[in-house]
Formats: C-alpha cells, sequence, structure tokens
C-alpha cells in the first residue's frame, strides 16, 4: 500500500543521485511528493503509528527539512507534541523557543532514513539538552540495518547505494543530481 502510494505520487525516482550522506544512488526516494498531499501523508504516517504500538514517549523531534512534516503529522495522530530542530550556520540546533525537558522521552522522525545522518544530528541536539531518544520514525526504511535505535517505518526499500568511488553510474561518465536539502557538493 504505502509503495503504491510513493508510486502514484512519483515519489520513486530513477537516475544518479548523491544523497545527503554524500553515498550514490540509482533510486530516490522524494517524500516530498507524498507529503504534498494530506491524505496520502495521513495514510503513511498512520502506518508507522501502528507500528510504534505501545511504544511509550513524550514528544516527537525531526531535523528539518525532511522530518518536519512527518514530526507533525506523526504527533497529530498520537495526541503529542511536534518540534523540529534545524541547521544555523551548518549545525543542527534547537530555535524558536522549542524546548527539551530533561529525561523527556523523544521519538524522533524522518521522510527517509538511509545512513541516519540527519537522526543522528538531531538526536545529538536531544541528548545535549537532556533528552533520551527511544526510537526513530521514517516513511521510508532505506538503510542496510544498521542505525543504531530502533527503527519504525511504514515502508523498507531495497535501492542500490556506492561510495562515490565505487559507483558505476560514475565509472560510466554519469553526473550524480542532488534533490535533498543538505547543502553538499556533488
Amino acid at each position: 500500500m504505502i509503495i503504491d502510494i510513493l508510486k502514484e505520487t512519483g515519489a520513486l525516482l530513477q537516475g544518479h543521485f548523491l544523497l545527503s550522506s554524500g553515498k550514490h544512488s540509482d533510486g530516490y526516494v522524494q517524500c516530498a511528493q507524498v507529503l504534498m498531499h494530506p491524505e496520502k501523508a495521513e495514510i503513511a504516517v498512520g502506518k508507522i503509528v501502528e507500528k510504534l504500538g505501545n511504544l511509550e514517549f513524550d514528544i516527537v523531534v525531526g531535523p528539518a527539512m525532511g522530518g518536519v512534516i512527518v514530526s507533525y503529522e506523526l504527533a497529530r495522530q498520537t495526541g503529542k507534541p511536534s518540534i523540529f530542530v534545524e541547521r544555523e550556520d551548518g549545525e543542527m540546533t534547537l530555535r524558536r523557543g522549542f524546548k527539551i525537558e530533561k529525561g523527556q522521552k523523544v521519538l524522533i522522525t524522518e521522510d527517509v532514513v538511509t545512513t541516519g545522518k540527519s537522526a543522528y544530528e538531531a538526536i545529538k541536539v536531544v541528548e545535549d539538552h537532556g533528552g533520551i531518544v527511544v526510537a526513530i520514525a521514517s516513511i521510508v526504511n532505506r538503510s542496510s540495518g544498521d542505525i543504531k535505535y530502533p527503527l519504525y517505518s511504514a515502508v523498507k526499500v531495497d535501492l542500490n547505494t556506492y561510495e562515490k568511488e565505487n559507483c558505476p553510474m560514475c565509472k560510466d561518465g554519469s553526473k550524480a543530481i542532488k534533490p535533498g536539502s543538505r547543502k553538499i557538493k556533488a
């Protein structure tokens, strides 16, 4: 069902992509194409909520950009507050009067998790403020299973991911495009 939503919204892309992690891939999931449709976002995030079951958390935190809407929708469906962390001078930080209380149980949200880089940046901010991260939630899990926290996703998608020096598309002379929001060099 979630794969169908990704396909019908045009969120599943094929090509040569530079991921936020710095890795290259022949596929990309542009969850913004799903999240622009509130009814589809509700379904996709609802699947995450189902999988969370009885997980206890006090607040939902999403890293900007990809985790903001997911955080909001997950919070809406669970009745929890939602905040986000964002980059200031290239580093994730808590702004806008948002607070994380010492000992508060935090669920980190993302649109797509590959290496967890943005989630780990958000986790550092949460822990620096005394929060306790209980899990990560995402619409799409495209990780290789090496995320160090419990990961609850609406769907697991297997797409090829390469280190730049081992990328077959680069070897064929193709130039990677960077569709995500993190500023890194192609």
